[in-house]
């Protein structure tokens, strides 16, 4: 449930880019051009290379070594990879490491007995989860939880999405 909440809320064509959604990075920038706040555009893969190999902060020299990092674990890992890697080391919680580490400190249980109510409940934090808490859940992750189970139920039927669930 854990690798499907997070693909419906981070990233829903991670199975068919190289890494990159151009599409998005175009809508981000004119966005944040205009606009005071920040809009990302971020691939899974883009954020295993940063949180994997690079320091948090915003730079262009970041962003160079981002994209390098990026096309070498598209092309050396592939998406199953990529995608344990991302849920073993994104921050899902202030000081909670990986998708075991979540499902331990919320639910008590092991990730790989999360409902899908619970991985939505937690996918939902991100991209912040020290300001969107999952316990107890804050307004913004009980509705972007609600959205993100939606899509997983639009997204659970597609063949590329479902090789990766394998």
């Amino acid at each position: 449930a854990a690798r499907l909440a997070v693909i419906a809320s981070e990233d829903q064509l991670f199975p068919d880019h190289d890494g990159f959604d151009f599409k998005s990075i175009e809508k981000a920038m004119k966005h944040n051009k205009k606009s005071r706040s920040l809009m990302g555009a971020s691939t899974i893969s883009q954020q295993v290379a940063k949180n994997v190999f690079l320091w948090q902060q915003r730079s262009y020299i970041r962003k160079a070594f981002e994209v390098y990092f990026t096309f070498m674990i598209e092309l050396v890992w592939g998406k199953r990879r990529i995608l344990e890697v991302y849920l073993n080391v994104i921050e899902m919680g202030e000081g909670i490491y990986g998708i075991e580490a979540a499902s331990q400190a919320y639910f008590r249980k092991a990730a790989s007995g999360l409902s899908r109510k619970e991985a939505a409940r937690i996918a939902a934090c991100l991209p912040n989860p020290s300001k969107f808490t999952v316990k107890p859940p804050s307004k913004h992750v009980l509705i972007r939880s609600a959205w993100i189970l939606d899509q997983m139920n639009n997204l659970q039927d597609d063949p590329d999405i479902q090789e990766l669930l394998q």
